[in-house]
């Protein structure tokens, strides 16, 4: 167990560290659709995934600021990693909701990685000591390389039950199906679980309630203001810096090979010297700093919130949602145009911005991130119409 914990700008740095790694798999990851031994050991040793893990287990409990500039530099390597990481980020803080015997179970493998889904596809019946869960998730991000799976399932019984059971569940129960083909995040590993009447004992089950309301069933943890945030406001605030990072990533390349490059079959010597890449370029890169500042506006809203112990009214949560569907907006905008840019040459597989753009493509479509999705529901709100989703 560490003695201390790390400041923020020594957690960057140990992400800065990796980014050479990275970028050195990115082919690896993208056919081998995972990411390789050398890349999950490099980031235990990093002690990154310490980041969201219960000081009582000798974890950080970083803020979510620490984890947009942390992703940030993971996603200057590589997004696929970045985005797995987030997942296993923001998983972990959720195991926190679990009562402590839980907490045990979990937290007692020192490189812990938690994955999971909030999709109900799965049913739980009751039985003596716990629940049978039955069924199939899709989108499972990280989960070839996870020890542990949040598993959402509804109970089967009375009529009229509207709020699933959520179980943590080892990924060694459960049935893995190789159908993760994609052209984005192909690193991710998203593939569908399957479980058949796996036995999830009642230490390892909590109330939809309680999920949803975020209250801890955990003695240790219902006293930490972090653990009382909305689940999906602490998510999507984690989940920012990796859109950012990628945008930086795609700008910092496209500067890097842009001396010496002919604007070809135009009189311009150098793509340098045209105004219209100075336009380019000027746009990408006001959009990607606009992005930034409002993905560190978001965390320092929720560090505030959390250090004045403040309730999340529904309009804090429509406006925390859409957050990070705006900064998905601006970055996807910035890394198109530094896209269009790049030239025939930038679609060769070793020039990154094409895998980048793929990424952030995929990243943008995921459901709760689509910037179109999150705009209108905070359109609504705006109108005084009611929010036309429970997902807040």
């Amino acid at each position: 167990m560490p003695t201390t914990t790390p400041t923020r700008d020594d957690l960057v740095e140990s992400a800065g560290k990796l980014v050479p790694l990275l970028r050195s798999r990115a082919l690896w990851i993208d056919d081998n659709r995972r990411l390789p031994p050398d890349v999950i050991e490099a980031i235990e040793a990093s002690g990154l995934l310490r980041m969201q893990v219960p000081t009582q287990y000798g974890g950080y409990e970083s803020d979510a600021r620490a984890f947009v500039d942390v992703l940030a530099e993971i996603a200057k390597g590589n997004s696929s990693v970045a985005f797995c990481m987030s997942i296993y980020a923001s998983l972990t803080w959720m195991v926190g909701l679990w009562p402590d015997e839980a907490l045990d179970e979990v937290f007692a493998e020192p490189h812990v990685r938690v994955t999971g889904t909030t999709a109900a596809s799965g049913t739980a019946t009751r039985v003596d000591g716990g629940y049978l869960i039955n069924g199939s998730w899709g989108y499972n991000s990280g989960i070839l390389h996870a020890h542990w799976k949040i598993t959402a399932a509804m109970p089967e019984g009375p009529a009229g039950q509207t709020l699933p059971v959520f179980t943590l569940v080892p990924v060694s129960e459960l049935e893995l199906v190789d159908d993760w083909h994609t052209t984005g995040l192909q690193g991710s590993g998203s593939v569908t679980t399957v479980a058949k009447d796996v036995f999830v004992p009642d230490r390892r089950v909590i109330t939809g309630a309680d999920f949803y309301q975020n209250i801890s069933n955990s003695r240790a943890n219902a006293a930490k203001g972090g653990y009382r945030v909305p689940m999906l406001v602490t998510a999507t605030a984690m989940q920012t810096g990796q859109l950012v990072g990628a945008a930086k990533y795609a700008l910092a390349g496209f500067l890097e090979r842009l001396p010496g490059r002919p604007l070809t079959y135009t009189n311009y010597p150098s793509q340098q010297e045209a105004p219209i890449t100075h336009l380019q370029v000027g746009e990408a890169a006001l959009l990607i700093e606009d992005a930034e500042a409002r993905a560190h506006r978001f965390t320092d809203l929720l560090a505030e919130k959390i250090r004045r112990d403040e309730p999340w009214s529904q309009d804090d949560r429509i406006f925390s949602r859409v957050q990070i569907g705006w900064i998905a907006k601006q970055v996807k905008q910035a890394v198109d145009i530094l896209a269009s840019a790049g030239g025939g040459s930038s679609i060769l597989r070793d020039v990154p911005i094409t895998r980048i753009q793929r990424d952030v493509q995929a990243t943008s479509l995921h459901a709760l991130i689509t910037p179109a999705t999150n705009i209108e529901l905070y359109g609504r709100s705006l109108t005084g119409l009611e929010p036309n989703t429970v997902y807040l």
